[in-house]
């Protein structure tokens, strides 16, 4: 490139990647890394503590001031945002992004169906990154559960 060329524009002006960010691992660091190199700026929306047990049942290990104080720290990360309504329309309306970057365990499910849906009549792309089998904060979370075992007051209550 000489020196009178502009550097490649990236594809989006602004991403936008939502999860819940919980025990913080590399499939959350690959979706932050992908998402950043296809945007200008990346907003990483991370959803509240209510947010994500209405979404999977239970509240998040770590606290929301913890995973949004992580994911702000991610180099890859230009903004962080709490999202705190289910509606992602909703929050595009806050935040205006121009695409917005999930995880393909998302593709050809109704949620996702919906969500290219939703998007379509805004102007907004959904993009799809690969997502992480190997590692999943459901398999931590199982993974730490299994390891604490019961507590020491209820083994104390069954041998009793």
């Amino acid at each position: 490139m000489s020196e009178h060329q502009a550097p490649a524009r990236k594809p989006y002006r602004v991403g936008y990647a939502p999860g819940a960010y919980d025990l913080f691992h590399i499939g959350h660091l690959n979706i932050l890394r992908h998402a950043r190199s296809q945007c200008d700026y990346l907003v990483a929306g991370v959803v509240s503590d209510e947010m994500a047990e209405l979404a999977k049942g239970r509240r998040p290990m770590i606290p929301l001031v913890e995973r949004l104080e992580i994911v702000r720290s991610v180099q890859y990360v230009d903004a962080a945002f709490v999202e705190t309504v289910p509606d992602k329309v909703e929050t595009w309306k806050q935040v205006r992004f121009d695409v917005i970057f999930k995880g393909d365990d998302w593709r050809g499910t109704p949620k996702g169906d919906r969500l290219e849906s939703d998007f379509a009549a805004v102007g907004v792309d959904v993009v799809y990154f690969p997502y992480t089998v190997h590692t999943s904060s459901t398999q931590l979370r199982r993974a730490l559960d299994a390891l604490a075992g019961p507590l020491p007051d209820q083994l104390t209550a069954e041998r009793h």
